[in-house]
């Protein structure tokens, strides 16, 4: 998906978070917005003057397809699996920046574990771009969610961490380069 101005009716009441404070609210059907954003499977929409977060799990609330999860081997080996994980990542977006959490350096730590009864342990440690941001939690329980969809994960612990501190060095190149920096 990538960034466009489409305008939208709510065909049935949806949860949308507020941006950036990250207040969730209920949007009822035959609210109008417009999209601003639609990056991963999440959508960032203009309703009333404020800017809403709808996950990509509520697509189907504006009119949009629900993502649906890789397929995954049953035979994936845990080194396998981290790479899918790690490109599930690739698919959570701040919904202020066109740009996804890897690429934003706001991802430390992806540990794939083995569980009993073939099935995985995910571990991932993120950060924010500043410790007051609002959308935290919610960037987080997306990666939560995004994660536990997957076949053969078992398991999902998500942690924001402060230490070290984000700054914009953490930044890919092409992260620099498509935010203009």
């Amino acid at each position: 998906m990538s960034s466009l101005r489409e305008t939208v009716v709510v065909r049935r009441p949806v949860h949308a978070q507020l941006i950036p404070h990250g207040d969730v609210y209920e949007l009822p059907e035959g609210t109008m917005g417009v999209i601003t954003q639609a990056m991963g499977s999440s959508f960032t929409l203009h309703v009333d003057g404020f800017l809403m977060r709808i996950a990509g799990a509520d697509a189907d609330a504006i009119g949009k397809e629900v993502p649906v999860p890789p397929v995954i081997p049953s035979d994936i080996r845990p080194e396998d699996l981290r790479g899918v994980v790690w490109d599930v990542l690739k698919t959570c977006y701040d919904p202020e920046i066109p740009v996804d959490i890897v690429s934003l350096g706001l991802v430390y730590v992806c540990d794939v574990l083995p569980m009993e009864g073939d099935r995985f342990r995910v571990s991932i440690k993120m950060t924010v771009t500043a410790p007051g941001c609002g959308m935290g939690e919610g960037i987080a329980q997306e990666v939560q969610d995004k994660l536990e969809a997957l076949p053969r994960v078992g398991q999902v612990d998500v942690e924001i961490v402060f230490d070290p501190p984000w700054d914009r060095s953490m930044m890919s190149e092409d992260a620099q380069l498509a935010l203009g920096l």
